[in-house]
């Protein structure tokens, strides 16, 4: 880690505003990055217990296991499994429990893991840990970052609230509760109602809501006729599962009245009811439930001077498919390094309009990704027919493999300066000889030139980053004819070179001046030899 001290006559380099996955992530990511004082600042005294996100994909899989917090997660993972086999009731014969496969579904039509098709180049080389996703609680996750953040001693207020704030070309005066606190970077990672993006004045066109959507843990009695899994029906969707209690109900009436009123026992008990079409069913308690929308609304650029989005703030839309929790993650990943090396005075201002340009298009594809699963649902006759059009493609293992990529996530790249097919994807998780894998050697968030000939990368290369960057030589069984990586401390490549492609001497120089910083006079060295 770095050691440039915090930007004169501020408190703080960065407040975060938002102590949810999304500003744990980055507020941690900004400290391996160097970031010397990370404040994160939540209304919520305690982690909010509401069901919300259960599943993340490969990418934010690859991202927690590139920082070595998967083994952490162990337990809870094997929670989860064993309430999921004890609902479904998944045995292999003879008295054990296998652990229930699931590869997604779309618009509520389950995607068979069995006709999933893991050949295809997506996953050469893909983490063995991540596969299409883990199912995970995201109250435990972020739990789990909590403690993380904490370990690498990121302040966390709870109880404070984000009242307002005033930047100007050296910083952000940050209005929390009674104080007023000096920061370098104010970064809004508060939500869909964020404060942040707001006050700031930063755009935010989309799509109107049409649906009224509950999802809850609740006591239920009366539930033998409800169908496990998703369902639809003349109404609207129901789903039943995959643990007990869990339900999910979606109407095509209008959006609620009042979004964020308390959810009661009577108004899900009433959904359950008219979506299902099971009169018995009874709602007699709510441990915890939640309305959402199909509100799809993404701001126009993710950076206004010195106050920047990630997550919700950024961006919101239906939960279907589970992309949100994810779509966030990824925000974190990408600016948290950037936004360091800014404030360490390792890079200019203009490497966070990278951060705009690599995140705001995937973003834009998961709003389309679930405006198309809100006009499958639909319940009229036109949505139906192309439902049961979309039902016989994704019965197939063509369209299974298909949306099984889509919803992992395992596609994301971005559009990077180079011509080698590995430029700008996820760095791929490379058995090195040496026994370790490449993700393990991301564990320090620091960028990783990684040499892959045996011969020793030369000092006239490494000289000028050393304090900044990881380098490493080795060979890979696997990849005989891939001869170096730089890759980024997010895990997406910067550079790469083949063992019998034309010198790239120039590219790799850029690609270090531009991603690690500093003097790049040693850059040529590598592809000699």
């Amino acid at each position: 880690m770095t050691t440039q001290g915090t930007e004169q006559g501020t408190e703080y380099d960065v407040v975060v505003a938002g102590a949810g996955p999304v500003g744990l992530f980055l507020a941690a990511e900004l400290r391996l990055g160097g970031a010397l004082r990370v404040l994160v600042v939540e209304r919520l005294t305690e982690v909010d217990e509401t069901i919300k996100a259960g599943w993340i994909n490969h990418p934010s899989v690859v991202a927690l296991n590139r920082r070595g917090l998967l083994p952490e997660l162990a337990a809870v993972r094997e929670a989860v499994q064993e309430r999921l086999r004890a609902f479904q009731g998944v045995s292999d014969g003879d008295g054990t429990t296998e652990r229930p496969r699931f590869a997604g579904h779309f618009a509520g039509i389950m995607l068979d893991p069995e006709l999933f098709d893991d050949s295809g180049p997506e996953w050469a080389d893909a983490d063995p840990a991540a596969g299409p996703g883990l199912v995970l609680p995201q109250a435990e996750l972020e739990r789990a970052l909590g403690r993380w953040a904490e370990r690498l001693g990121v302040e966390v207020r709870r109880g404070v609230e984000l009242t307002g704030f005033t930047q100007d070309a050296d910083g952000v005066a940050v209005q929390l509760d009674e104080r007023t606190v000096r920061a370098g970077w104010l970064v809004g990672c508060d939500g869909g109602r964020s404060t942040v993006r707001r006050l700031a004045g930063f755009a935010f066109p989309g799509t109107a809501p049409e649906i009224t959507g509950y999802q809850a843990l609740a006591e239920l009695s009366g539930v033998e006729r409800l169908k496990a899994g998703w369902n639809t029906t003349d109404v609207g969707t129901y789903v039943h599962g995959p643990f007990p209690g869990r339900v999910l109900t979606v109407e095509f009436d209008s959006p609620p009245a009042d979004r964020y009123a308390p959810v009661t026992a009577e108004e899900l008990e009433a959904s359950l009811r008219r979506v299902s079409g099971v009169p018995e069913v009874r709602v007699t308690g709510v441990r915890t439930a939640t309305r959402f929308t199909d509100n799809a609304r993404q701001a126009t650029e993710y950076r206004r001077g010195r106050v920047l989005l990630a997550g919700d703030a950024a961006h919101v839309h239906s939960p279907f498919g589970g992309q949100g929790l994810n779509l966030g993650l990824g925000d974190a990943l990408n600016l948290g390094w950037k936004l360091a090396a800014v404030v360490g005075g390792r890079a200019p201002e203009s490497l966070l309009d990278t951060y705009t340009a690599e995140r705001h298009p995937i973003g834009a594809w998961v709003l389309d990704w679930t405006r198309a699963q809100i006009a499958l649902m639909r319940p009229d006759r036109h949505a139906r027919a192309l439902r049961r059009v979309v039902e016989d493609l994704a019965g197939s293992g063509t369209g299974t493999t298909y949306l099984v990529n889509r919803v992992s996530g395992v596609w994301q790249r971005y559009d990077l300066p180079g011509a080698h097919p590995l430029t700008g994807a996820s760095a791929p998780d490379l058995p090195l000889s040496d026994g370790t894998r490449l993700g393990e050697h991301l564990h320090t968030g620091r960028p990783l030139l990684l040499g892959l000939t045996g011969s020793p990368a030369p000092d006239t290369l490494t000289a000028p980053y050393t304090d900044r960057l990881t380098v490493l030589t080795t060979t890979c069984p696997t990849r005989p004819t891939l001869k170096a990586l730089l890759v980024r401390p997010d895990g997406f490549v910067a550079w790469a070179a083949d063992t019998d492609g034309e010198e790239d001497e120039d590219g790799l120089a850029a690609a270090l001046e531009r991603w690690v910083g500093g003097s790049g006079a040693g850059a040529r060295a590598l592809t000699r030899g």
